[in-house]
């Protein structure tokens, strides 16, 4: 899923605020070392003073200047690493200060998008469609088996441990996982456990339902005039999220169009070995009646297949209600 301008400039504004903060941090430490070791803020002026005299050298062309004001420097640099310490400051102390180091807080590491760019529009898209909200609600800490039967607690926990291990794994082990069987036995709410758990490891998310995505790509893909995004970078998004989310797959109109998409989606994302997780309430027998051969042939054969097999929770949990 894509972003406008507008929205793109104020996730970019943040990344300038946290640049701004932690310079003004920087400056504030450096204020206190200055304070509390005076010998170090003269280093610091003797340092500026030689690399000044190294850059008037170096315009005369003495060239044997570099490597002896060099050796100062380097002396100069362990001196201060010694007040540091002799002060009560780790050695790094003054060194700059980024939120995300691999990109030094610009969004971008030699041009291509940062993972923590790609987390925060993420992020800032979740916040839109509100499903921030529901995560705070459905997690492995609010999952609770009291309405579960004695029968089912057992076949709960295995699906609930897949799915601890599915998180735990994820970095080192490609996996797709297909939720299926019946409505209101709780295959949005488990993979709302696994989405919250990865976000929170800073892995970029995009959840759609069926519906929701295949109407994002048929807007882009029949909208005429002048479009700022096109359908190339909508699919660059879903393409390479570290985690996608097709929820309901199955409450879509299914046509020519939703079948190549589909194809598309599930083909690319396994070609980048990029993770997949479907719910549905279709049996594997309609899944391959409703959808191409090829579709239907790259789920069955790419995904593990978890069918959360109990009593309709919807139901449980009215009756519970009714009860109080």
């Amino acid at each position: 899923m894509s972003i406008s301008n507008a929205q793109y400039d104020e996730i970019m504004r943040a990344f300038e605020n946290n640049r701004n903060n932690n310079r003004h941090l920087l400056m504030q430490r450096r204020d206190e070392v200055y304070d509390k070791i005076p010998e170090y803020k003269a280093l610091d002026s003797k340092v500026a003073d030689i690399s000044l005299k190294l850059g008037m050298e170096l315009i005369d062309g003495d060239a044997s200047a570099l490597a002896s004001l060099r050796d100062e420097i380097k002396g100069i640099t362990e001196k201060k690493k010694e007040l540091l310490r002799a002060g009560g400051f780790l050695e790094d102390y003054l060194e700059p200060i980024y939120t995300c180091n691999e990109c030094k807080d610009t969004g971008y590491v030699e041009g291509v998008k940062c993972r923590c760019l790609k987390q925060a529009i993420i992020r800032h898209l979740y916040k839109q469609s509100n499903i921030e909200n529901i995560l705070k609600k459905e997690n492995f800490d609010t999952l609770t088996y009291d309405l579960y039967d004695d029968t089912e607690i057992p076949v709960m926990e295995g699906i609930i441990k897949s799915c601890k291990d599915y998180v735990r794994d994820f970095n080192d082990e490609y996996a797709n996982l297909l939720f299926y069987g019946g409505v209101g036995v709780g295959k949005t709410f488990l993979t709302n456990c696994i989405a919250k758990e990865l976000l929170e490891q800073g892995h970029s998310v995009l959840y759609f339902t069926a519906f929701q995505l295949f109407d994002t790509l048929a807007k882009y893909a029949f909208r005429s005039g002048e479009v700022s995004e096109s359908i190339d970078r909508v699919h660059e998004d879903i393409f390479d999220c570290d985690l996608l989310i097709i929820d309901d797959l199955g409450t879509e109109l299914t046509n020519a169009f939703v079948l190549t998409q589909l194809f598309l989606i599930i083909n690319e994302r396994d070609l980048r070995n990029r993770s997949t997780i479907i719910s549905t309430n279709l049996s594997i027998e309609e899944l391959s009646e409703r959808y191409s051969e090829r579709v239907f042939s790259r789920i069955y054969g790419k995904y593990r297949m978890i069918k959360p097999d109990i009593k309709d929770l919807r139901i449980k949990i009215k009756r519970s209600l009714h009860r109080k």
